[in-house]
């Protein structure tokens, strides 16, 4: 096969426009440092209500299109969960490919925020799956376009706990929506996920008195959170044909899908996972079908961003909290829109944050 009909073989696949995912992004940053070995994506998709603000994931992905779905998928839910939660931000995300424990180095860390820096503020970079604040801090070495950072260097800190507490308010107020009471005790609660927030969201459910069960691939992360919480190690091989009050993925997305959603036995769906319906539309219908209360993941794992938006903002702890326990009233709102309207949580949650955004471009356009 000669060179250019391996090209014409490339240009025909559509590589990036042609991505359902894709949905209009701004910009799509690919980029890459043979010294270090980064290979990273940026994806920027929407800048109408202020810079792009997303974490960075370091994941070893199965091939560079499902890295570039992800950071695709993940910039376009950024946009909306800025927007529902009324903050003055626009929705980007990056993606390292690569194995954060075994292939991250402060190398690579300051040559990404390098080309973090080259896009002047118009993408803003976070901790996500496989970072640490102390990785932030090094792209703070070379760019200011970075959040939380240390708190002793002037930052919010690790968002994790802040945002598995807006998950708890998202759940409650599911609860609420679907039992007449928010309250948590003998409620039997599957997370799935033992990552920082994962970890302290079943510090929460336990708090409360739920009956919390434990899944992850990491076999000694279950042990340290069982042994510290109490929470039982899910040892079957379904955890979504199990009967259960709540289901809360807090993984890695798509966990709604085609395989699972007519076993699940959950009222409730309420995790902290990106993108949890593999298909928004369709698989958002078929839990409003069954009778399962969605509350959507880019609302109730919102906490992260308010924590590390106080940082461009300036305000302090106790204004984060009160942020983050609104998203309790906005989930009960939306809950309530959908029913009224007769369309999915998602589709009520979509329609406000994008009746936000339109309303910005507009003032713009002036």
């Amino acid at each position: 096969m000669s060179q250019f009909t391996t090209l014409d073989k490339i240009i025909n696949q559509d590589p990036v426009f042609g991505q359902l995912s894709f949905d209009d992004h701004e910009q799509v940053v690919f980029c890459n440092d043979k010294d270090t070995g980064l290979k990273a994506i940026i994806g920027i998709h929407n800048t109408v209500l202020g810079p792009a603000l997303g974490g960075t994931r370091m994941w070893q992905y199965d091939n560079e299109w499902a890295a570039l779905n992800d950071a695709l998928r993940l910039s376009r839910g950024m946009t909306f969960k800025s927007a529902i939660t009324g903050l003055n931000l626009g929705g980007g995300k990056a993606v390292i490919i690569g194995d954060a424990k075994t292939q991250k180095t402060p190398e690579m860390m300051r040559r990404f925020g390098e080309f973090v820096h080259s896009l002047s503020g118009k993408y803003i970079t976070a901790e996500d799956v496989g970072m640490k604040t102390e990785d932030m801090d090094t792209v703070r070495e070379v760019t200011p376009y970075v959040t939380g950072i240390s708190e002793d260097k002037g930052g919010a800190g690790n968002p994790s706990p802040i945002t598995a507490y807006g998950v708890f308010m998202g759940m409650k107020a599911a609860a609420k929506y679907k039992y007449g009471s928010d309250v948590l005790e003998d409620r039997v609660v599957y997370v799935e996920g033992i990552g920082n927030v994962g970890e302290t969201l079943v510090e929460y459910l336990t708090q409360e008195g739920a009956q919390v069960h434990i899944a992850d691939i990491n076999q000694d992360r279950l042990e340290e959170v069982s042994s510290k919480y109490g929470a039982k190690i899910y040892t079957g091989g379904d955890l979504h044909a199990e009967k259960m009050d709540i289901y809360a993925p807090c993984a890695l997305g798509a966990t709604i899908n085609d395989n699972t959603i007519q076993k699940l036995q959950a009222s409730i769906v309420a995790g902290a996972a990106n993108n949890q319906l593999a298909d928004e539309g369709k698989h958002g219908m078929l839990l409003q079908q069954r009778g399962i209360v969605y509350a959507p993941d880019f609302l109730i794992n919102a906490g992260g961003i308010i924590n590390v938006y106080a940082e461009l903002e300036g305000y302090d702890r106790t204004e984060i909290m009160r942020k983050t326990e609104n998203i309790y009233t906005t989930t009960i709102e939306i809950l309530n829109k959908a029913q009224e309207s007769g369309v999915t949580t998602h589709t009520a949650a979509m329609q406000i944050a994008q009746a936000r955004i339109d309303a910005r471009r507009q003032e713009n356009r002036g």
